[in-house]
């Protein structure tokens, strides 16, 4: 289908799984699981949820066996934006242009709704009936998608991140920050789809690795693009944050277009990874084209 309908369709869908798998609003803890709701099922993009479809569809998987690895990382991702946005972090009181979860409830609750986020995501890879692999397969993906989350992935990035505010830096560390705040989400969206195939081929795993880190950089450069280039209302979120906050971009290192260049060079990167598949990886494909003409 054209990318614009697959990505509407994973949106429907995503949308609809999150408010199966989350803890209805009118249960106790009350507050607690509002928040919750409040953050995963706001207005976004569903890009991860996106490629753990797009990549275990390719590889020949209908989508409801993707279901649980594609609520699980966004899950994660719900529970990283929480976080980020908090005051001792990013401090930001806008998100997909809704108020951020603090703001909507208190940071207590924003902190716990965070955390009870990301506890859901293992317990539907541990437990849930409708992730039918192999029980090797099944602690494979959880134990990736906890580094993927963790000190040594997007945990670890964010630290960086806020270890250089007001700093100055080089290209080389910026990158080796953002494939770990940004790109390890991205990289095991699309690992997870791979897992789920069981398809056991190092060589496949290889150049899906090298395509979905690319991607992930790619996408963090237009994310740095955008903060100059759009407006908060199309972003949903402060536009000029960045810059405002002090923090190292690409665009602060590269200059605008030597960023846009940049992003385009990674996006060549990753449709040369997918070329060498033997498989038809459409819906990837357009999906990395998409990463650098998004407007939000």
């Amino acid at each position: 289908m054209p990318h614009r309908h697959f990505l509407e369709s994973v949106q429907r869908d995503t949308n609809q799984l999150l408010d199966h798998y989350l803890p209805a609003a009118t249960t106790i803890p009350q507050r607690l699981h509002e928040a919750m709701r409040h953050s995963a099922l706001n207005p976004g993009k569903r890009l991860r949820p996106a490629l753990v479809f797009a990549t275990g569809e390719m590889l020949g998987l209908e989508r409801p066996a993707l279901n649980v690895p594609a609520i699980a990382v966004e899950l994660i991702h719900a529970y990283s934006l929480i976080h980020d946005d908090l005051p001792c972090m990013d401090d930001d009181d806008l998100r997909r242009g809704i108020p951020t979860c603090h703001v909507a409830f208190d940071e207590a609750t924003a902190v716990l709704a965070g955390d009870a986020l990301q506890t859901l995501a293992f317990e539907l890879l541990a437990s849930s009936d409708d992730l039918a692999v192999r029980p090797v397969t099944r602690l494979k993906m959880i134990v990736e998608l906890a580094k993927a989350s963790g000190s040594l992935g997007m945990g670890g990035g964010q630290a960086i991140d806020l270890a250089l505010t007001n700093k100055k830096t080089d290209i080389e560390t910026l990158e080796s920050m953002h494939r770990m705040k940004t790109g390890a989400l991205i990289d095991i969206s699309v690992l997870l789809g791979y897992y789920c195939s069981e398809i056991n081929d190092q060589q496949v795993a290889k150049k899906l690795s090298i395509y979905s880190q690319s991607l992930g950089l790619a996408f963090q450069i237009r994310d740095d693009i955008l903060d100059i280039e759009s407006d908060t209302e199309t972003l949903g979120k402060p536009q000029g944050s960045d810059l405002e906050k002090n923090k190292s971009t690409f665009p602060a290192l590269l200059g605008l277009e030597g960023a846009k260049r940049r992003a385009a060079e990674l996006v060549e990167q990753s449709l040369e990874a997918l070329h060498e598949l033997p498989y038809k990886s459409d819906n990837l494909a357009n999906f990395a084209r998409y990463i650098i003409q998004r407007d939000f």
